[in-house]
């Protein structure tokens, strides 16, 4: 009888504490996607004022507000399904490559290896979102919100 006792005391302790810290990480998760989101904010007001200070924007310019755009898509998604769209990582990536090709033949002008490395690093990055892009078609996640972009085959006409 009285380890009858004991054993609902701990198993409510447990309980109380398990779900204290589920609170306590999600509440950690939310202010961290806060912090990050108002991060994203900031740097893209910042870098667009500073553009429209020099009264010119740059293919370059034009490129990190597409960053921006990405990261705080990203950032989105996940505070709504709280899974990382690895995807958007890879746009990303591929945006950043995009931004530092224009930029050496902007400033360079020469063809050489360099440029020939950061095309092959794109091709790759594209390769790779096709091959993400048709894994979460072919195989979809148990979450609708993943994949709602997605149209199923049997029922498109």
């Amino acid at each position: 009888m009285i380890n009858k006792g004991f054993d609902k005391i701990t198993n409510r302790g447990e309980e109380f504490i398990e779900s204290f810290g589920d609170l306590f990480v999600r509440g950690f998760h939310l202010l961290a996607l806060f912090a990050i989101g108002a991060t994203i904010v900031w740097s893209a007001s910042s870098d667009f004022f500073s553009m429209v200070a020099k009264g010119k924007a740059s293919i370059e310019d034009i490129l990190l507000l597409f960053i921006y755009l990405e990261l705080g898509a990203m950032v989105g998604i996940y505070f709504k399904t709280n899974h990382m769209p690895v995807r958007f990582l890879v746009y990303v990536a591929i945006t950043a490559l995009t931004r530092l090709l224009i930029g050496m033949i902007n400033v360079d002008h020469v063809p050489d290896m360099k440029i020939i490395i950061v095309t092959g690093a794109i091709l790759i990055l594209a390769v790779s979102a096709l091959i993400l892009r048709m894994g979460s078609y072919k195989y979809p996640s148990e979450s609708k919100s993943d994949n709602a972009d997605l149209v199923d085959p049997d029922q498109a006409e």
